[in-house]
């Protein structure tokens, strides 16, 4: 298990880590969110060496990481790490070595990740080639290639086309399934509320919200109605104090409201201003809760 304990870290005048703790067990997955500037980088490159925290500490299993498990660990950075004008398929089982693979193991190791996601008739082509997805892929798969205990990924899913994206979550579940534990920030959150079991949210260097996301969402102090209605006045909303209208589209109405409003008397309002077609009522998205927690 990866635990980050009351973890500090100044750059300047800015305070990038403000006694942070959180954790992610073996064979799950977290997703760790935030605005930018929020942390992020900061905290996934502590776990690597890459910063040296001013207090708190990086521990795995229960002992300090030092280099023996950053060993066993893979990272997938926001900018990527591979050689240019190196050939892909080269420069992994190079990688591969480097993690203490022997040279046929680094070989079938490339060789299997490069088909699992996709790149396998790209192998003699150099990164600099290969386009905005596939570099991810490759990077993705140079983290792979040892099978790491923990996976940690910086934006993984940005720029990726619907495929790549479902490639790449399907990925990150069998890593989880296999035992990694894993850790991956995304602004997708839709994609993280469908992909991950916990997720921990930063905001200014410090967390806001750790957990699974459905105790998460019901604990908000907010609630979502969704409405379809035919025949109100147009602009028409419940005129009930502590609901705020997030969405309006063709007739149909996505509210927000405080756990204290009623829903009965929202639909009530409703009925007598036209026809209720649809009424959906229940805690808020993660989307929505993350707007909650983190806005200015």
């Amino acid at each position: 298990m990866l635990t980050f304990g009351d973890a500090c870290k100044r750059f300047g005048a800015v305070q990038a880590l403000d006694g942070c703790s959180f954790s992610v067990e073996r064979g799950r997955m977290l997703g760790f969110l935030g605005p930018n500037g929020a942390g992020k980088t900061t905290a996934m490159r502590a776990i690597f060496g890459l910063v040296t925290l001013d207090a708190g500490d990086v521990r795995w299993d229960g002992r300090p990481a030092g280099l023996e498990e950053r060993l066993r660990f893979g990272y997938m950075p926001e900018e990527r790490g591979l050689y240019p004008r190196m050939r892909v398929g080269e420069q992994l089982e190079y990688l591969a070595q480097l993690r203490g693979l022997s040279a046929d193991a680094a070989r079938a190791a490339a060789s299997k990740w490069l088909g699992l996601l996709g790149l396998a008739d790209r192998a003699g082509a150099k990164v600099e080639e290969l386009s905005h997805g596939n570099q991810q892929r490759a990077q993705l798969a140079a983290a792979l290639l040892h099978e790491p205990e923990l996976l940690v990924l910086d934006e993984p899913f940005a720029g990726l086309d619907p495929v790549a994206v479902h490639t790449l979550a399907e990925v990150l579940r069998g890593e989880a399934a296999r035992g990694a534990a894993v850790l991956f920030s995304s602004h997708q959150l839709e994609l993280v509320e469908d992909i991950c079991e916990e997720v921990t949210i930063i905001d200014h260097g410090r967390i806001v919200a750790t957990g699974e996301v459905g105790v998460l969402r019901r604990e908000s102090q907010r609630r979502r109605i969704e409405l379809r209605l035919e025949g109100a006045p147009p602009g028409w909303l419940p005129d009930i104090s502590g609901v705020e209208l997030v969405e309006r589209r063709n007739g149909d109405l996505r509210l927000l409201a405080g756990r204290d409003v009623d829903p009965e008397h929202v639909l009530a309002e409703a009925m007598r201003a036209g026809q209720v077609i649809a009424f959906n009522y229940g805690p808020p998205t993660l989307a929505e809760l993350f707007l909650e927690l983190v806005a200015p």
